[in-house]
């Protein structure tokens, strides 16, 4: 598997090389972007992407876990999570280890 991690900076280099846009431009507009997701994902909004994926928020509710070292009983308070679900082409994609 690869090290690598894609960033922010790579987002916004990839508008630049792709769109034309300036840096600065590239940037605001990923960070634009991140922020529309985080504000809906926030306020509950399932954010749909095409062909990439869906997340969306789930209420989790408190339950008794175990602790696995001592098997002593701890309460899980409840909790909201946040879940992805990748779209059937972005699991081709990702499977068959297609870069486009």
């Amino acid at each position: 598997m690869s090290e690598k991690t894609l960033t922010r900076m790579d987002l916004s280099e990839a508008v630049f090389r792709e769109v034309g846009l300036s840096r600065n431009e590239s940037a605001a507009l990923v960070e634009s972007v991140l922020k529309h997701v985080s504000d809906a994902l926030a306020t509950g909004e399932t954010v749909k992407i095409s062909s990439f994926g869906t997340f969306s928020v789930r209420d989790k509710s408190a339950r008794v876990g175990r602790n696995p070292k001592t098997g002593d009983e701890v309460p899980i308070s409840p909790r909201r999570v946040l879940t992805f679900r990748p779209s059937h082409l972005m699991k081709e994609r990702v499977a068959n280890g297609k870069k486009r």
